[in-house]
């Protein structure tokens, strides 16, 4: 019986790496802001606008921890998930945190093409967007290096996810 946290900035792969790595294990896969939007009957993007981000935080943390998971799961936290509350030490002991670790300039890239549907990114040029993204990564590192797991989100797959959890046990 295993929880499987993905942990990482927006783009990374959590939720995209989380579909295959789950497949692989014969998990089921989790998208926690996907469970947040079902409850709230709206985007996360309209919630934070209405609410704020602290209403936000809260919202995401006591989902993190209430949320009834099945016994092997895969699941992929909100990019900001970690750096709030004790969500991060409640991850490490109620499961298996794995980091996935992208530069600043590889996650500007592959955010480029959606950022219309991200609000924090939407009217940033590329230049922009680095800054934005290496500010962030700078206040977030703190709580991201404290996952139980780092792996390159570069050429990332499922196989080599599957076989850096296998290591671990």
């Amino acid at each position: 019986m295993m929880k499987i946290f993905l942990i990482g900035f927006m783009g990374c792969g959590k939720s995209t790496m989380g579909k295959k790595l789950a497949q692989k294990l014969g998990y089921i896969f989790i998208d926690l802001d996907h469970q947040i939007e079902k409850s709230l009957g709206t985007t996360i993007g309209e919630y934070f606008a209405t609410h704020g981000e602290a209403a936000f935080r809260k919202l995401e943390s006591e989902t993190l921890k209430n949320f009834d998971y099945p016994a092997n799961t895969v699941i992929a936290t909100g990019g900001g998930a970690p750096c709030f509350f004790d969500n991060m030490d409640w991850m490490n002991e109620n499961g298996l945190s794995m980091y996935i670790e992208m530069s600043a300039a590889a996650l500007a890239k592959r955010l480029e093409n959606g950022k219309e549907k991200r609000p924090l990114l939407r009217d940033l040029n590329e230049e922009q967007m680095i800054e934005f993204i290496e500010k962030k990564l700078t206040e977030r590192d703190i709580f991201y290096k404290r996952a139980l797991l780092t792996i390159s989100g570069i050429n990332l797959t499922a196989d080599a996810m599957r076989a850096l959890i296998l290591s671990r046990q």
